[in-house]
């Protein structure tokens, strides 16, 4: 979930569902002409409903309204990354104020998107938007979300898992990218995507992120659940970083 954006603890919901269960915000993904992001999260919402299915002309009080409905974070949650994204102009909406999902792939310096994506190829090899099995299955293996034992304690990932994974995704970018951007963007938001991800489907009860979630979220783009009770804030986010960049990698 590289785009600083979007990207619930299992107490707080139903189990994991097959469909959406909201009449109106059922898991449709996209059709031709609709527009998606680098960022997953995103995608979720409009693949529900939550943001525009069509993915364009999105504005923030909509993006407030998605995050809110969805995930149950705080509504104004995600206003700097809108902010941010505002900063370097890459709407191509005609319109300030807004954006199309697409337009979040646009790759500059310290703008939104940056190289060493969880999910996503780097846009040196010409693709930076769409989701990448290539690039995934390599996530998956370290993340072993394939590999659920009579353990209970297998089915979820941790935050040493999903950190060492992140980055050894972000070696292997540096390794293969000769033109890899490590700017500020990317050295504090490759460790806050992952952060993001793992707040937005973490399980309290056993301190980590259900790993069916984690699948149905990066390789479908789906809600796994139904909305929490409890809501997360910035704050979440912020303690989920600091304990993500507490492991040693």
């Amino acid at each position: 979930m590289r785009v600083l954006f979007f990207t619930l603890a299992l107490g707080s919901f139903a189990t994991a569902l097959p469909n959406h269960p909201f009449k109106g915000h059922e898991w449709i993904p996209a059709g031709p002409g609709d527009r998606r992001s680098p960022c997953p999260g995103l995608n979720v919402l409009a693949n529900h409903g939550y943001l525009p299915r069509s993915g364009k002309n999105i504005d923030l009080p909509t993006v407030q309204a998605a995050v809110s409905a969805a995930y149950n974070y705080v509504p104004d949650t995600f206003d700097s990354a809108f902010v941010q994204a505002q900063d370097c102009h890459l709407t191509t909406t005609g319109n300030f104020s807004t954006f199309n999902l697409d337009d979040l792939a646009k790759h500059g310096h310290n703008c939104v998107e940056f190289d060493g994506s969880l999910s996503r190829n780097d846009l040196f090899f010409g693709d930076n938007l769409h989701f990448d099995p290539k690039i995934w299955s390599t996530m998956a293996k370290r993340l072993d979300l394939n590999k659920v034992s009579h353990d209970p304690k297998s089915k979820y990932i941790t935050v040493e898992q999903a950190a060492k994974a992140r980055a050894a995704r972000v070696a292997d970018a540096m390794k293969a990218n000769p033109n890899f951007t490590a700017s500020d963007l990317e050295m504090m938001g490759s460790p806050g995507t992952t952060a993001l991800y793992l707040t937005t489907l973490w399980d309290d009860t056993v301190g980590g992120a259900p790993k069916e979630w984690v699948k149905s979220f990066f390789e479908w783009e789906k809600l796994p659940f139904a909305r929490p009770l409890k809501q997360k804030t910035g704050e979440d986010i912020g303690n989920m970083l600091t304990a993500v960049l507490a492991v040693k990698v």
